[in-house]
């Protein structure tokens, strides 16, 4: 039989997820620095990082990719943070992940895909210089 899970630990995960939603990168690296998992996911498999990225907030993934945050953590829809921040247009967001290795042909669509799909060459040119 399965225990079901400490309301408490529910809620905490949900701030933590929240904090990351709205960049407030401070308090989120304290509770990762106080031992949260960098790459701690949600029930859809959506990191702190991609949430940090597809919310175009740089500095909150920054300090997450520091703390060991995998850049091409892919979620359960097949999606990367990279692929994410292409969607939106977060360059500065684009420019951090490329700078910590993110791989711009990572999953599905790839942000590769995706860059193609809007016909944003801009970003194309970026993944080619990196």
């Amino acid at each position: 039989m399965t225990e079901a899970p400490d309301p408490e630990v529910v809620e905490l995960a949900t701030k933590i997820f929240d904090l990351a939603r709205r960049g407030q990168a401070e308090a989120l690296v304290a509770y990762v620095d106080a031992g949260v998992p960098a790459n701690l996911t949600n029930d859809r498999g959506d990191s702190l990082l991609m949430l940090a990225a597809y919310h175009g907030h740089a500095d909150a993934v920054r300090a997450l990719l520091a703390r060991g945050a995998e850049a091409d953590r892919i979620n359960d829809r097949g999606q990367t943070p990279l692929a994410g921040a292409v969607f939106k247009g977060e360059t500065e967001v684009i420019k951090a992940l490329l700078d910590s290795g993110a791989d711009p042909a990572a999953g599905t669509p790839s942000a590769l895909d995706t860059a193609r799909m809007f016909d944003k060459t801009e970003l194309l040119e970026l993944f080619d210089a990196h």
